[in-house]
């Protein structure tokens, strides 16, 4: 199943019928680099942001799309200012704490994490509405 990242790359290169070497030559980034990112089934880690905003001007849309698809191709959730979460100030005390982690510590918390949202999901399975 496509992540939302590949998602988005086929659906721009099918509707301007380009080509990755076009999006490569409009965003000043590799073609391998764009190939990679439309073809990956997951991410392993989120692009720099250079190569994200590359990829927009390639695609000739807004980075903001692009970085939404890319952090659910790595399965980063992005909350946004709106939403209720991002109000209590635990919240983004974790989401600026994250961003200053290392690569490798970044990856720990998200198992972490995934392992945590499985139990809570399992725990609710058995024993919903507890």
């Amino acid at each position: 199943m496509p992540n939302p990242l590949q998602v988005l790359i086929k659906h721009q290169l099918e509707q301007r019928g380009w080509s990755y070497g076009d999006v490569a030559r409009g965003g000043g980034i590799s073609r391998s680099t764009v190939h990679h990112l439309a073809t990956s089934e997951r991410l392993a880690q989120m692009p720099q942001q250079s190569t994200l905003e590359g990829l927009a001007k390639g695609l000739g849309i807004p980075v903001a799309p692009v970085h939404r698809a890319a952090a659910e191709a790595c399965g980063v959730n992005l909350y946004r200012e709106d939403t209720p979460a991002a109000g209590d100030p635990e919240v983004a005390i974790l989401i600026a704490s994250v961003q200053k982690l290392s690569p490798v510590d970044r990856k720990h918390v998200s198992a972490l994490v995934e392992s945590l949202l499985r139990n809570a999901a399992a725990e609710e399975k058995a024993h919903p509405g507890a």
